[in-house]
């Protein structure tokens, strides 16, 4: 019987059930692309679209290396986090098989080595929770998740117990983007088959759907103590990274995650994520590959856990997308430190897209390109902003202020640098719209349905702000894991900078009285000399540690700096002199008393002189209680 005819959705172009034309998207394609390259100083990028069965386009532009372009078939892109979906179907291959079950504990399908520790938590972390993204660890990439030396990547066993996560909250409760979960899902999935997770994913998904050109391997020497490497047929194919500098395209070392192997190592080409999306929509299937059944099918488009109502949630593991129309998507997008890619399918559309970009630019197309293919041909382009709500516009009290990701380090330097960033601000304009400056989706908002929800004034995304007495505390971002909780003003950069300028300025001040006092300044108690002594040794240790702090700052202009070198020497040492120079803030504390005390007025500090010792103190006890709340102080931490 031919297919019921469905109407398309007021000013659309094309009912749902109507594939796109091939030639009208190659179109779209093409121009969206080659602006975003031109404008956006792209070296290359892949595009596969699939719908109804059918591979609809399939497409390399630019570059992969110098004297060698993009072919959809043969050259690997980096995918991250798009990894992860690979890992979150090996794992529900394991449930179909009775192998692993979803609500018992992680730690029965993991070495006693790996298991996770209750960390003064009552609940424990069940593998479903980590499918949510709801295992309530901290956050840390900084030096941990991506090696550029093949010498420092670590086995996936190795890293998981030197690097275990810290515990911030009970399971279950707040989905919180996790590497680490990821990386330990994929973990027990190997340790269940008794083999590496790459042999896993090889022969579980890959062969079968016959993925030539899609690997988990790198391109390492050779080493016992790891999987085998990328094999050479392959690894000459992998494109470059490649960092914008302004005057041109700078290629840069490759980014090894074999450590995290389940979240984020794996290469591909549109070619092979044609298959991968057909097998998909298919519902696990791909002409004679069966690779999971029907109910892993539904479950990859059902949502299992969500931040707040409206806002995009998590399908066991696969993350929600929201597109113009009304229409909704799974999939995941993946970025590197140099590469940015988003799949997606559509099973409303019977769509599938995928891009990948090879340079540190290439966000932003990543990101857009399916939504613009929806909007073209299945839902009315909208033409103007939402207005605003004059209603929100007298509730600036409710929402303004800073909101600090839930995707972090909880403590240390971690924590430290996480701050120095600065927390996404949120403020209520008079015209009642609801801006988000930093954080992961700056923009603005309109109110959408209940209190605390709202919609992008031009887009289809949705977040939403929990409210307890009467106060915003939360707001949960469109992704749907991550969420931002709002923080007073001593965890905002201004505290910092005030807080600095002042020991900078005391301690200039310390130093520079030391050759300006006049000879009745030298008058002074055996203990008066030791306090002075101290406190000049402290405004040293200050002035070190800014230069310090300043000459990171200058390194860390080049992203890859902080991902690789972190902490590094100029934090470290930073925060070691730091910490002396607050222990001994702490001595001169004690000791001011006594200087008070002085002796004959004839052997003392001046009053005058005593009023400075005593001022500066108190602003380098400020200071030190300052760094010690942000984590500053913990050298030990990194």
């Amino acid at each position: 019987a031919p297919a019921p005819v469905v109407a398309a959705l007021p000013g659309a172009r094309l009912a749902a059930t109507t594939p796109i034309p091939p030639a009208e998207l190659e179109a779209l394609v093409d121009g969206v692309v080659r602006q975003s390259m031109a404008r956006d100083h792209i070296a290359g990028v892949e595009v596969a679209v699939v719908q109804t069965g059918q591979v609809v386009l399939k497409k390399g532009y630019g570059f992969a290396a110098p004297g060698r372009l993009v072919d959809p078939d043969a050259t690997l892109f980096r995918i991250g986090s798009i990894s992860k979906t690979f890992t979150w179907i090996a794992l529900m291959k394991e449930a179909e098989a009775g192998r692993i079950r979803l609500d018992t504990p992680v730690n029965l399908y993991l070495p006693e080595a790996l298991q996770v520790r209750d960390q003064g938590f009552r609940q424990p972390v069940l593998v479903r929770d980590l499918l949510g993204h709801s295992a309530g660890f901290a956050d840390r990439i900084l030096g941990v998740l991506v090696e550029k030396d093949p010498n420092r990547v670590r086995p996936l066993a190795l890293f998981l117990r030197e690097e275990r996560a810290r515990r911030v909250r009970e399971p279950g409760v707040l989905p919180t983007y996790s590497n680490y979960g990821a990386a330990l899902a994929g973990e027990s999935v190997s340790w269940v088959e008794g083999r590496p997770y790459q042999d896993v994913i090889e022969g579980e998904i890959t062969r079968p759907l016959q993925m030539a050109h899609t690997t988990f391997r790198e391109p390492y020497p050779a080493r016992g103590d790891l999987p085998p490497p990328m094999p050479g047929a392959l690894a000459g194919g992998v494109s470059s990274g490649y960092l914008w500098t302004g005057a041109g395209f700078q290629p840069q070392a490759f980014e090894y995650l074999t450590q995290v192997a389940p979240a984020a190592s794996a290469s591909s080409t549109a070619g092979d994520m044609a298959r991968y999306m057909l097998m998909i929509l298919n519902n696990g299937s791909l002409e004679a590959a069966s690779i999971y059944g029907a109910d892993t099918a539904r479950g990859f488009r059902t949502p299992r856990l969500a931040g707040a109502p409206g806002v995009s949630g998590i399908d066991d593991g696969f993350l929600e997308f929201a597109f113009p129309g009304g229409f909704r998507g799974q999939g995941h997008a993946g970025d590197t430190l140099w590469f940015h890619s988003e799949m997606v399918t559509i099973p409303a559309l019977n769509l599938g897209v995928f891009v990948t970009a090879n340079t540190d630019t290439g966000g932003a197309l990543a990101a857009s390109l399916p939504e613009r293919i929806v909007e073209r041909f299945y839902a009315a382009p909208q033409a103007l902003p939402r207005p605003g709500s004059a209603e929100l516009a007298a509730q600036g009290a409710v929402y303004d202020g800073a909101y600090l990701t839930t995707r972090r380090p909880y403590g240390g330097l971690g924590l430290f640098n996480t701050l120095l960033k600065g927390p996404m601000q949120v403020r209520v304009t008079g015209d009642g719209r609801l801006v988000t400056e930093g954080g992961e989706n700056p923009g603005a908002w309109v109110p959408d349905g209940p209190a605390g929800r709202f919609i992008q004034t031009m887009g289809s995304e949705v977040s939403a702000f929990r409210i307890e007495n009467g106060r915003a505390v939360r707001w949960y971002a469109p992704s749907g894991v991550v969420a931002y909780d709002r923080v007073g003003p001593l965890r905002q950069l201004p505290a910092l900078q005030i807080a600095a300028a002042l020991a900078a300025l005391a301690s200039i001040a310390t130093i520079v009285g030391l050759f300006t006092r006049d000879r009745r300044e030298f008058r002074q108690t055996p203990m008066q000399a030791r306090a002075g002594q101290v406190q000049t040794a402290i405004a040293a240790l200050w002035l070190v540690a800014m230069a310090l702090a300043a000459a990171y700052g200058f390194e860390a202009r080049n992203p890859a700096y902080a991902m690789y070198a972190w902490p590094g020497p100029f934090v470290l040492v930073g925060s070691a002199c730091a910490l002396v120079a607050a222990l001994l803030t702490g001595l001169t504390v004690l000791m001011a008393p006594a200087v008070w005390r002085g002796g004959r007025r004839v052997d003392s500090w001046t009053a005058w002189r005593k009023l400075r010792f005593t001022v500066s103190t108190l602003v380098f006890a400020c200071f030190s209680a300052l760094l010690a709340y942000w984590g500053a102080l913990e050298p030990w931490s990194g």
